[in-house]
């Protein structure tokens, strides 16, 4: 497989940083909701309860793909990107384009 890992650890890198950023910029959303029952009403409370779940579970889905690209970058650095985990054959070019922190091979996936 000729694959240009550089590329892949721009792509890597680039996607770490948008995700660090949304995580920022999203930051006040995941903060705990005031009940003081003076200033809403409860079906604001309990719409302003569900948005904080939304950005705490996307939070936690941020953080879990950073964990994986992080992963993703130590294989660049290793020399062992690009190889299925499972079976040890090369993953193919297209599958780390459409998933760049891919570990298996799409047979393995399977």
């Amino acid at each position: 497989m000729a694959v240009d890992f550089e590329i892949f650890r721009q792509l890597l890198l680039q996607k770490k940083i948008d995700l660090q950023r949304l995580s920022e910029v999203n930051k006040e959303a995941r903060n705990p909701v005031e009940l003081d029952q003076t200033s809403v009403g409860r079906l604001s409370r309990m719409d302003a309860i569900q948005v904080q779940a939304m950005a705490l579970a996307h939070q936690r889905q941020r953080e879990t793909e950073i964990i994986a690209i992080d992963g993703a970058l130590r294989r660049i650095e290793g020399g062992n990107y690009g190889i299925c985990i499972k079976c040890g054959e090369e993953i193919a070019e297209a599958r780390l384009r459409i998933t760049p922190t891919a570990t298996t091979c799409i047979d393995c996936a399977k």
